[in-house]
């Protein structure tokens, strides 16, 4: 049982088993080595939205969708107020609010972490939520309420962008992650 509660990820040794390090020896901070995967994650999902999102408005805005897989998958900018499918354009501000409280519990969430698995899922979500938090911020028409560039149009589907994959590939891992008992602080449990 003892082996199911070990933490994720260290080494066997004297200070993983309990044991005092010998002389010499010091205790690695591991955590800060999962803050950094966490925190680059979330910069290369953000930088990735936010040169699509700027490529898509000064390239495709205003112009004719372009055809990537027949009519299966198209590039199509649209702006979007709302959520998802564009529902609760009329929240705008409410969604703002929910990014920024997504992005504080992660930071939070963050001095407790040790699993990688969770360091990238976060780090997914947090990249995502900072994209599309930019775009409520800074796209027009105001502060807050921004509408954010949408550009991805499988058939049949509703258009979203990259921040909107980061966060349902984030969420689909933590999702795993719980699944397998995996908490972000590295243990394991069997419930």
């Amino acid at each position: 049982m003892a082996e199911a509660e070990r933490i994720i990820g260290t080494p066997d040794t004297p200070e993983a088993a309990g044991a005092e390090p010998e002389r010499g020896e010091t205790a690695r901070p591991r955590g800060k080595r999962r803050i950094a995967v966490l925190f680059a994650v979330a910069a290369f999902a953000y930088t990735l939205d936010l040169v699509s999102k700027l490529l898509v408005v000064a390239k495709l805005e205003h112009h004719a969708p372009i055809e990537v897989f027949g009519d299966w998958l198209e590039f199509h900018a649209i702006r979007n107020p709302g959520a998802a499918f564009g529902f609760g354009a009329a929240f705008t501000v409410i969604f703002t609010m929910i990014a920024a409280a997504v992005i504080v519990v992660i930071a939070r969430l963050a001095r407790k972490l040790y699993s990688l698995p969770w360091a990238i899922a976060l780090g997914l979500l947090l990249g995502g939520a900072l994209g599309n938090l930019t775009d409520r911020i800074f796209r027009s028409p105001g502060i807050f309420q921004g509408e954010v560039v949408d550009f991805i149009a499988p058939k049949g589907f509703a258009v979203f962008n990259l921040a909107d994959s980061a966060i349902v590939c984030g969420g689909i891992l933590i999702v795993l992650l719980s699944f397998r008992g995996l908490d972000p602080d590295g243990t394991v449990h069997k419930d």
